[in-house]
């Protein structure tokens, strides 16, 4: 009851860590230029909007939701609000109690809002308060629009029209004049919706001998999603081709392009590249997600004395780190972690990549340009005459890159870059086999960091399991070793596609080289009697990390096998 008695802003001055002053300043505000209060507050970094909701929620005696479930959300609702309305006034609506609806909404003081709500809906809405973040992130996942989806556009396409569309749009010089365009337009786009909505890396379109496969890659593995007829293969193809600005009349060689779209609220950056195959072109597209927020390196799996020892590798004056491991390991992601962590005014920090896959706020980026002879070490070059107090190559690709970038490391500067080898003493041979002296490799570089992949176990189908002593074995665990903790897998459920994972973390293997490696190095040395040294000094191979996650019921013992069988037989 006490509640009823007060006013709003002696509700915020009890419920938040506003305090009277600050309130105070911001009706002043209020008063002389008008405006909502909330809005004032955020402005003035007052208040935070999930502490303003709280105590607004509180105050109008209506519920606060800090989290929305989209798997409980009634899509009958959803079909009658239309998707722009949602995203304009931050409202969705939940659910049905008897002739009454729920509806969350990031503005509850709106009447006439509730009151188009109202309309729309065609009963009684009852307000529950919510974040505009969530009430935006739940839209733009729930908003799918069955009849769009990549499935119904095939059933469409299936439908009696199939053969007057599959005609009209055969011969790709003819897409562009072709007036029924529309179902492969939307089936496309449905594509591209669905595959962001999953978080997908890639989307493979395949040509086979009577149908093609469109897959598309979740957390590392491919996952099959429709079989369109093989009479709309061209058709597919010319649209992608023609979103990605590449020539739709040549069919016999590889192209490449770029795509740029913004996908339920999220601005998408898509490589595109596509090659002949005997039935037809083959298509790929990458995905980034370029709204998606960068981690930090203690986001990416870096743990314990491993993370610490980075941070300090990283905030030396000089020297290389490298970061190894196949495509699509998360090399790039471990290095921008790493250039944020010391990204600051005082540091002259250069990048130059291929392409520039995040944009780095106080960072110049350079994207490298084969065409006008802009490669890596051009670029590398050009970069040294900048003043760098750190430079990040994207790629050693060859041996004049690697030695500029030694080079680099030798007169001061801290150089971060990536090579393409299967764990961290690979690195050193790899150099040398470049080309590169022992003694110029072993007096630059200071560390190498090795990764993968592996898959987390989905949170909402985790389940307890007993692994055979064999099981154990693999990953050299023992029972005993396991002290009392238990081993996790994931049964599969709908938020994981039965899969039993949902998304991804780092396993890594640091190898530092300290006075006895670069003996080794200097020796010429092959990578394995370096990698017996290294676990001699406390280095943890990728193996070793990955059984580490498996104890700490992070990962599966599956997962960790599948990104480390080149160690077998190490």
């Amino acid at each position: 009851m006490e509640t009823e008695r007060l006013s709003f802003p002696e509700i915020l001055l009890r419920e938040t860590s506003l305090t009277d002053e600050q309130l105070n300043e911001a009706l002043e505000i209020q008063k002389e230029k008008s405006g909502k209060l909330k809005e004032i507050l955020f402005k003035l970094n007052y208040l935070k909007e999930e502490d303003f909701l709280k105590a607004l929620s509180k105050w109008l005696g209506i519920l606060y939701l800090s989290e929305l479930s989209p798997l409980e959300i009634d899509r009958e609702l959803i079909s009658k609000i239309p998707i722009n309305f949602a995203k304009k006034y931050e409202v969705i609506p939940l659910n049905r109690d008897g002739d009454e609806v729920r509806v969350a909404t990031s503005d509850p003081m709106n009447t006439f809002l509730l009151d188009d709500l109202r309309l729309l809906l065609k009963c009684r809405v009852q307000a529950a308060a919510a974040p505009s973040r969530q009430i935006l992130a739940t839209i733009n996942q729930v908003y799918d629009r069955a009849r769009d989806s990549a499935e119904q556009m095939m059933d469409d396409l299936n439908g009696g029209n199939l053969d007057s569309v599959a005609e009209g749009l055969e011969e790709p010089e003819d897409l562009l004049d072709v007036t029924d365009e529309a179902p492969i337009i939307k089936l496309v786009n449905s594509l591209l919706f669905r595959a962001v909505k999953e978080r997908a890396s890639d989307i493979h379109i395949e040509p086979f001998e009577k149908d093609l496969s469109v897959r598309i890659r979740i957390d590392g593995v491919l996952h099959e999603v429709i079989r369109p007829p093989k009479r709309i293969q061209s058709s597919i193809t010319s649209r992608v081709k023609i979103m990605g600005g590449l020539n739709i009349a040549e069919k016999r060689l590889p192209q490449d392009g770029r795509i740029r779209l913004k996908i339920a609220g999220k601005d998408i950056d898509i490589r595109l590249s596509t090659v002949p195959t005997s039935f037809g072109e083959r298509v790929v597209m990458r995905l980034l997600d370029r709204s998606s927020i960068l981690l930090g390196l203690d986001e990416i799996g870096l743990l314990g004395e491993k993370l610490m020892k980075i941070e300090r590798l990283i905030r030396r004056s000089n020297g290389i780190l490298l970061v190894t491991g196949p495509t699509g390991s998360g090399k790039t992601t471990t290095l921008y972690a790493a250039l944020s962590r010391i990204n600051s005014p005082d540091k002259n920090i250069i990048t130059i990549e291929d392409p520039v896959e995040y944009q780095l706020k106080g960072i110049g980026q350079i994207h490298v340009n084969p065409k006008i002879d802009l490669t890596f070490a051009n670029g590398l070059r050009s970069i040294l005459r900048q003043d760098p107090d750190v430079i990040m190559v994207g790629e050693i690709r060859d041996t004049e890159t690697a030695g500029i970038a030694i080079h680099a490391s030798l007169t001061g500067h801290l150089v971060l870059s990536t090579l393409h080898t299967n764990d961290a003493p690979g690195a050193v041979t790899r150099l040398i086999d470049m080309g590169i002296e022992p003694f110029l490799v072993s007096s630059s570089v200071v560390a190498i960091i090795a990764q993968r992949l592996v898959r987390l176990i989905c949170p909402d189908c985790r389940e307890e399991v007993r692994p055979t002593e064999a099981e154990l074995s693999e990953l050299s665990l023992k029972k005993k070793e396991l002290d009392g903790k238990a081993i996790f897998r994931g049964k599969g459920c709908s938020n994981c596609m039965g899969t039993g994972y949902k998304g991804r973390t780092g396993i890594y293997e640091l190898l530092l080289v300290d006075d006895k490696i670069r003996t080794l190095i200097l020796n010429n040395a092959d990578s394995n009697t370096i990698k017996r040294e290294g676990v001699k000094r406390g280095m943890y191979t990728l193996r070793m990390d990955g059984s580490q996650k498996v104890v700490d019921g992070i990962t599966t013992i599956e997962e960790v096998l599948r990104v480390t069988q080149e160690e077998i037989g190490d």
